[in-house]
This record gives structure tokens, sequence and C-alpha cells, in this order.
């Protein structure tokens, strides 16, 4: 259970590694928060809410004594909950699954994935062992921020233990495509694993899209411009660019210490007036360093004229030393260097400075201030904050951005020359573009970029994010209302219990049952048609169900029992078991013979959609399809069939994952309202799923019941989140 000591409303942050630094010397421990623009702009939020850091620090104690300090050290003074790990789980869950499988995989580089079931184990536990230590130090009223790819599977716990908590999710490397994403066998477990979030962010429009793609592809949620539906939640997703802290940079650029290192590198690497070319990467193989290296000797080969009068600095931050991909990384890397500083280099002058090593912040802001191009070309990243770094730091508005196309800042950067890292061509003619520039267009490229990366910077990110949980909470508590809580459940209970004539208009598909691939599949259960029944036979009651189905199928599957049918959404009604059906308007189907054949165009175009054909009506369903395909080829169809039946008798309706012509004027509307006029009711309950029945709800009368199950917009009063509880609605009614 929560410690009593903890605080309520509280903004609790949790990533794999705390913002802190641990280190030991001559036996004492010293914690030192960790710079950075993150870490600082999180902290930064301390002074809207409480908050609370949680992670791991990013050390092993040696003795229970030494966690103990150290868990004592970070709750009071650092405002975290420490969570350690062992090194097996380091090696299993970090070292392995995490960066041998997911990394890999949401970067392209599926030849670098393992798929270890120990390794997914150990994620699975870790996972857990960051949830149990956490809910020892939270409750249901604070809100949690979970971070990026090491912890995907946390947000569904949290949901299972603090269902009305708010969570919100960032995914900080980019998102595959559905295709690769379907690759991982535990892909089904880390979809459902972020799905517990409220609001799940990323860095741009394209990786939230194809995780949308991946959610409907694997676990058939649709979503409504980034709102999925699951089961009484609404879940978000949208894209947040992450930021740097652009006004830090400057003020750094502007202290005394920082314009002496500039003086110095100046002095040390622009002899002669040679132009600076610099990158700085994590040494990994997602940043293209291979890649880049082959054309910049390409680029000396083509272009002997520049030789001299340039020198690239190249800066690789150690990383994940103990993977065996990245020792061989460097290894190709530095020999990359030495062949091109061997082929084209002479005693005074080496084309490339390798520097392999992590610098300082402040140290690495001297190299942006100097650097004339920056080079920044990763195979694929999520952002890329070092050309934000570089576009912050030229205060002078010169300077030249060149930037792969496949890096997240790309869709924000646009005035940088955008290169495709795979083309050599590419980056040697963006090199000689950049050499050449005047000062007046760097000028206006470089200051577009820069006000940009002033507004939207670090602080407008965490911002934005806190701001979109904060819009889902207040979403909530709207839906909250409209929903049909037990408060007003029982005051319909009640008024059903006092009617003396109750008239209950129920749709099939979807509200009664779930829908199936194939419709012939949605056939009534025991329990749906023991519950129908039951209702049917109560002597107060005039039971109706009104479907799109056709009149045989709903003959088959519901002519026993004892209530009126209304087919193909009004065109057809049977009043009770000793009625026979009767047409409600008579029309041509002369035009069937027409339409039938476009149709079927589009039952061959899209594989797994077929055509229904009704007595008085035509249906293409999609359901079965892909699901972008079959949105793409619906609203074609859609559109063309719009066009062909103007002038004509008949009506145009889009519905789940179908599209219908039935005649016009003929609509669940209309079958109410004959209904409503068979009698005089004093209790009225509709229960609908679609648009379809929208026109069932508009023409009810004041005061009925109106239920729309699931989620969008509707003129029902209330909603139920799906068949299961509308049908736990009816047997509440049964026992009435």
């Amino acid at each position: 259970m929560p410690s009593a000591k903890r605080k309520s409303g509280r903004l609790i942050i949790v990533s794999n590694r705390l913002p802190v630094t641990i280190t030991k010397r001559k036996g004492k421990v010293a914690i030192q928060p960790s710079p950075g623009g993150l870490a600082t702009a999180l902290r930064a939020l301390q002074t809207e809410k409480e908050v609370v850091f949680s992670g791991w620090p990013g050390y092993i104690p040696e003795s229970r004594n030494e966690q103990k300090f150290i868990d004592s050290t970070l709750r009071e003074k650092h405002s975290c909950l420490p969570i350690f790990l062992t090194r097996r789980e380091i090696d299993k869950y970090y070292y392995g699954f995490a960066n041998r499988t997911l990394w890999p995989l949401f970067h392209y580089f599926t030849s670098y994935c393992t798929f270890e079931k120990s390794e997914w184990e150990a994620y699975q536990h870790v996972n857990q062992k960051f949830f149990k230590e956490i809910i020892q130090d939270s409750a249901e009223t604070d809100t949690f921020w979970v971070h990026d790819y090491h912890l995907m599977l946390l947000p569904h716990l949290l949901r299972t233990y603090f269902p009305q908590t708010d969570i919100g999710f960032f995914l900080h490397i980019p998102f595959p495509s559905s295709e690769i994403f379907r690759i991982l066998p535990w892909r089904n477990e880390v979809m459902e694993g972020v799905l517990g979030s409220d609001l799940i962010g990323f860095h741009t429009y394209e990786y939230a899209r194809h995780f949308l793609s991946s959610v409907l592809r694997l676990l058939g949620y649709e979503n409504e411009f980034g709102a999925i539906s699951i089961e009484d939640r609404i879940v978000m997703v949208d894209n947040f660019p992450m930021g740097v802290d652009a006004q830090n940079i400057m003020t750094l650029l502007r202290q005394e210490s920082t314009k002496k290192d500039i003086k110095k590198f100046q002095k040390a690497v622009k002899k002669k007036d040679r132009k600076v070319i610099l990158s700085v990467d994590r040494l990994d193989y997602s940043k293209g360093i291979p890649h880049r290296l082959k054309a910049f000797e390409s680029f000396l080969s083509q272009y002997p004229e520049w030789r001299e009068k340039l020198v690239y600095i190249m800066l690789c931050v150690p990383s994940r030393t103990r993977v065996k991909d990245y020792a061989f990384l460097k290894q190709e890397v530095e020999s990359f260097v030495g062949k091109i500083n061997g082929r084209f280099g002479n005693p005074d002058w080496m084309p490339i400075y390798y520097l392999y090593r992590s610098l300082p912040f402040e140290r690495l802001l001297p190299l942006y201030a100097i650097a004339d191009i920056a080079l920044v070309t990763p195979v694929r990243d999520g952002m890329n904050l070092v050309a934000k770094e570089y576009v912050a730091a030229r205060t002078d508005d010169s300077g030249v951005l060149i930037l792969s196309g496949t890096a997240g800042a790309e869709a924000e950067l646009g005035e940088a020359l955008v290169v495709n890292v795979y083309s050599r061509e590419d980056i040697v003619d963006a090199l000689i573009q950049a050499l050449e520039m005047s000062e007046e267009e760097q000028s206006r490229r470089m200051r577009t970029m820069r006000q940009r990366i002033i507004d939207y910077d670090i602080h407008h990110w965490t911002r934005s994010f806190i701001t979109g949980i904060e819009e889902i909470k207040n979403l909530k508590s709207q839906r909250e209302h409209w929903k049909l809580t037990d408060k007003w459940k029982k005051k319909l209970l009640s008024a059903y219990h006092s009617g003396k004539k109750r008239l209950l208009m129920f749709d099939y598909d979807g509200t009664l049952i779930s829908f199936a691939k194939k419709p012939e599949d949605a056939k009534p259960d025991v329990e749906l048609k023991k519950l129908l029944l039951l209702l049917a036979k109560k002597r107060k009651n005039h039971l109706a169900i009104i479907s799109g189905r056709d009149r045989l199928t709903m003959e088959q599957w519901l002519g026993d029992i004892p209530c009126t049918l209304v087919a193909e959404h009004g065109a057809w009604i049977r009043v009770d078991t000793r009625s026979s059906w009767k047409a409600q308007k008579t029309v041509s189907t002369e035009w069937k013979s027409q339409v039938m054949p476009i149709l079927k165009t589009y039952e061959a175009r899209v594989p797994g959609s077929f055509v229904e054909e009704k007595e008085f009506g035509l249906a293409w369903h999609y359901r079965k399809a892909s699901p972008e395909l079959g949105e793409i080829r619906s609203c074609e169809l859609f559109d063309n069939l719009n066009e062909f039946l103007a002038n004509t008798d008949m009506q145009l309706m889009h519905g789940n994952k179908v599209i219908e012509i039935r005649p016009r004027g003929v609509h669940k509307g209309q079958a109410a309202q004959n209904l409503l006029m068979m009698d005089t009711y004093d209790f009225v309950l509709a229960l609908g799923d679609d648009w379809t029945d929208e026109d069932l709800f508009r023409a009810l009368p004041e005061g009925a019941y109106s239920i729309k199950i699931g989620y969008g917009t509707t003129k029902a009063r209330f909603f139920l989140d799906s068949p299961k509880n509308c049908r736990r609605l009816l047997h509440d009614l049964t026992k009435i």
C-alpha cells in the first residue's frame, strides 16, 4: 500500500535512469544531479506541482547499508524514488531485450535483433519490479509520466492498479512501420502495455501514424483523429517534437570561460581560415557514421581543391561498449578514419580529427560555435537534438546544417540541407553547396530555424505534454458526465419499474452482440436469446429489434422471440410472431443491376471485402479487409456512388466498416416513429451503436432513455462502452 509519508497529487516521472550521477571515492558515495536540458526542464515543473523522479540510479550498491544510504539520500534530497537493479537484470533487461531487441527493431536494423525468451522474461520482470516499487510510494491521485522503450509494459501495470489515474507515455526513439513491428514475437504484449496510458507521445507525426497503424492491424482498435476507444477509456496519440534549452545555450555562450574555449579551438583548428565540419554522435549503428565517412572520402577525392582548406571534427561518444555490435562498429569507424587520414593527410594537415570521448556540454558548445557546417546524418533517429543544439548555438545566424531526412528533427528543420544518408552523391553535393553558400543565404536559413528552436524549446515540450494530460483528464470528466453511471442506471431501472407501457428498441450488431469478421458469424448466443425472450414476454413490454440485417436472417435468428422485428433499417417490419413481413415502402430494384458491377469491382480490388445483397438494398462490407486499404477504397467508393445515385430514390450511407445503399426515406427513425404511434408509452428505451442509430435517437420523445454503445458524437443521452455492458443492463431489466 502507498506510504503514509507520501503526498498525493504529484507528477511522478518514471524512466530507466534517474537524473543523478553516483560516484564512489575512497569509500564515500557522492550523489550529484545530472546536467542536461531534459532533466532541467522536468525539474522546472517543480514550480507548478511536486515532481518526483523514479528509476534506476545507475549504480549497484556494494552492501545493504550502502543501498539504504543511497535510497534515503535520493528520497530526501533529490526527490527521487530509486529502483535498484542487479547486474543480471541490467544484462538481460537493459543490454538484452531493450538494446538487442527493441532498439535495433525500432531503428529498422532487423538483422541486429535477437529474440531471446530469457531476455523478454527479464524485461517483464524489471517492468514488474518498477511497478511494485512505485506503487509503494504513490496514489491514484498522482499523475505518471513514463519514458521510453525500456518501460513499455509499465503503463498497463499501473492502469490495472490505479484504474482512474492519469498516465502519460513518451517514446524518445522512432516507432517503426507495422510491417517491422509485427516481427516482434511479443508485439501484442508490448502494444497493450503502452495502451495503458491516457496520452501517448512521439517526436513526429510519422511515428504516431505507424503506432496507430500497428494498433489497428494487431489489436483491431480504430482511431478517430488520434483517439483510440478501449473499453471505457479513450487513449490519445499525438506528436510532441522535443526541443533543447535554447536560452541556456545562449547564456553559456556569453560566459567568459566559453569565449576563451572558442578562441582556443579556433586557434587550434582554423589555421589558414580553414572551414570546420562537425559531427557529434553516440557511437551507434543508427547514426550512419560509416556512410558519412565514405561520403567524406568521396568528397575529398572528387574535389581536391578543398583539401587542406577544411577539417572535419568527428566526436564519437562511447556507447554500450559491452555490446558486441558496438565493439565491431568502433573498429570499423576507426579503420575508416585511419584510411582517410592516411590517404589524404600530410604532415601539415589531417582531414579528420577523431575524438572518441564524452565531453561535458560546456566543452561541446565551443565546437558548435566554431563549426561552419554541422553534418548530422543518422540512418534513423527519433529526433536528434545535436541538430537543434547546433542551430541554437549559431547566435550570429551563420553556419549550415546538413541533415538526414531520416532524423526526426527534419520535420521541423526544413531550411537545412536535407540529404539521403544512403546516397554518397547527396552528401557530397550538400557539402559543396554548404561550403559555397553565401552569408546572406546562410543567415536566412539559420535565422528561421533558430527562431523556431527558441519558440519550441524543451520547456515548451514539457508544458505541451503535461497540458495534453490535463486536457484528457478534463475529457474523462466530461465523458463521465454522459456515461450511464450507477446513479443514472438506478433512475432508469426505477423508471422502467414504474412504467405501465414500455417500448424497448434495440439495434443488433455492435449493440446486443459484438461485430464479427463475417456477418453470418454474429448469430445470437444462448444468453442473448434468453435475455430477449424474458424481456419480450413481460406483459408491459413491447420489444423491437431494429437492424440493418435482411429479413430472412432476422427471421432465422430471432423469429421465435415474440417481438417486433425491423429489417434493412426500416424497409421491412414484422410486428409479432403471428404477423407476416410488410414492406414500408415500395421501391424499384432495377438500379441494382447498374450498381452491383461497381460494388463487385471494389470487392475484387479489396481482398477480404464482399458484397451483400438485400431485397431493397446492397451493402459492401470491408471489415475483413486491410484497414488502411479498406478506408481508402471506402471513401473512394462512397464518392463514386454518391455522384452515381444523385437524383435517384436511393440513399447512400457509410456505416461501421460497410457502405450501404437503401431506399431514401427508409431509416430507423421512421421505424421508431411508426412504433411510437402504435400505442402510448410511458417508458421508452433505445440502444444503438453507430450513426445509422442516430435517426432512431432523434425520433425519440422527450424523457426517453437513449444509450449509445461505444464512443463518439451522438444524440443519445448516455453511453455504455461495450455490448458486454449493454447485456448487463438487459440482465438488470429482466430482474424487475
